[in-house]
């Protein structure tokens, strides 16, 4: 009788069932966004820069206006086509708040996934081309030669101490990724943001483009010039660095890398030939717990060549050749 009371008292724990993704929702009806052409201020239309050549310039944002819509994550995510079909990218009028097609849409309705790698490294979360330079003024896509994840934000009208322009910035920005670090230049209306995943950044700087933030202003949102401080570029190199190592132990088998490590810790002479035998005769368990982890590294390199069909062929030391003068016959033709 106890142990059936026992068994009533004791929690069990029930596996909660994931939350199935709504589909999305249409966030604008066709024909709800008017088109506003930019206002000639020049004699030709620079298709890459989005405006007329001379006249006006980015900086000064003139001809800005604030954007008509913007995009809510949490009540316009969803389900679409592209979680049935397996694309990857992201919809670019869904991050600006204007997508009219919602489920029926082709492009993912969420936020990028970081754990998962695009089909295309040359191209943006929205399948867009990088190009290997960023524009003068720093807008547009991006460069496929660097990993930006931080963005430029000016033209902020501050209210308070930098303090609370910071926490402005970070409440209006964490809703597109997890981020990284805020820095407020105070007194020049000016912020950094740097998120965790270059994705988010990329993902941020479309929703927040044209945007304002508590103040009625118009944000200008572009990508940021590099760090020039020497301690940033290193720890950027070792993250970068550290990223590619983690991605190749997790495509690799692990017993391979097992293998690896045992192999060359004989190349390195970590297993000296008279220090072996003297722990063998002192009984001690290390050397033969190294020399089994080596001989087990081998065995198994040894069945890969096997599947694979790869001879292992033991060719003779090549001998260096006796040279006559100064050997410059030794380098052979351009034909060889």
């Amino acid at each position: 009788m106890s142990s059936d009371a026992d068994a009533l008292e004791t929690p069990v724990d029930i596996p909660k069932k994931q939350k199935k993704l709504r589909p999305a929702r249409k966030q604008v009806k066709p024909g709800d966004v008017e088109k506003k052409e930019a206002p000639q201020t020049g004699k030709e239309y620079n298709i890459w820069y989005n405006k007329w050549a001379g006249g006006d310039r980015e900086d000064s944002y003139s001809n800005k206006v604030k954007s008509q819509t913007r995009c809510h994550i949490k009540k316009d995510a969803g389900m679409t086509r592209a979680n049935m079909t397996g694309v990857k990218y992201c919809c670019l009028f869904f991050a600006r708040g204007c997508c009219p097609y919602g489920w029926e849409c082709e492009y993912l309705h969420q936020l990028p996934d970081a754990s998962i790698a695009l089909p295309d490294t040359s191209k943006d979360c929205f399948a867009r081309d990088k190009f290997a330079d960023y524009r003068d003024d720093m807008g547009g896509v991006g460069s496929f030669q660097r990993q930006n994840r931080t963005l430029y934000i000016g033209r902020i009208k501050e209210t308070g101490t930098g303090t609370e322009t910071e926490e402005v910035v970070r409440r209006h920005f964490k809703e597109w990724g997890e981020v990284e670090k805020i820095r407020v230049l105070q007194y020049r209306s000016v912020a950094f943001v740097t998120y965790v995943s270059e994705f988010n950044a990329q993902f941020a700087k479309e929703a927040m483009a044209c945007q304002s933030l508590d103040n009625d202003e118009i944000l200008n949102v572009r990508w940021a010039t590099e760090d020039p401080n020497p301690v940033s570029k290193v720890q950027e190199k070792r993250r970068l660095e550290d990223m590619g190592r983690e991605a190749i132990q997790a495509r690799m088998d692990p017993r391979i890398i097992d293998a690896v490590r045992a192999v060359q810790a004989l190349e390195d002479g970590a297993i000296d030939e008279d220090e072996q035998g003297q722990e063998e005769e002192d009984g001690a368990p290390e050397a033969k717990r190294r020399r089994a982890d080596a001989l087990e590294g081998l065995k198994y390199f040894a069945e890969i060549r096997r599947r694979n069909g790869i001879a292992i062929v033991r060719s003779a030391p090549l001998q260096k050749p006796p040279s006559e003068g100064l050997g410059l016959a030794d380098y052979g033709s351009d034909e060889d």
